[in-house]
């Protein structure tokens, strides 16, 4: 089957948080992201941050909502390139890591963390030795 379309790579992920300030300081300071300009047409509470290098485009949406959408099981994951320093730099800022083992992927290292409105993010890396 020929498909019409298809997907060249994912653009951005948009996640819903009550107070955008507190989002900003923890995307920033604790996943060393890099926040970028939204378009001016966004009259909005918000803030995007890039993912990956500047070149691949994908970006972070944060969206500015008076309620939380709560913890779940939903996410977005990030590769990093070091996942024992995203370990050590993240609990330096007194949050838990939560490892996944009982799922594994073959040569890949996991763990879960959750911002500030419960919003779950899944950092992955070269399986660990």
């Amino acid at each position: 089957m020929t498909s019409p379309f298809n997907t060249t790579r994912l653009d951005h992920v948009a996640i819903v948080v009550t107070d955008v300030a507190r989002a900003v300081a923890f995307y920033r300071e604790v996943l060393c992201l890099t926040e970028i300009a939204r378009p001016p047409s966004f009259d909005f509470p918000g803030a995007w941050f890039r993912l990956g290098p500047a070149a691949g485009g994908q970006t972070l949406h944060l969206l500015g909502m008076d309620e939380s959408e709560g913890r779940g099981r939903r996410h977005f994951c990030m590769m990093v390139d070091d996942l024992r320093a995203a370990e050590t730099h993240i609990t330096s800022k007194g949050l838990e890591v939560l490892w996944n083992t009982k799922h594994k992927i073959a040569g890949i290292d996991r763990f879960f963390v959750y911002d500030p409105d419960g919003n779950r993010v899944e950092l992955q890396g070269a399986e660990l030795s």
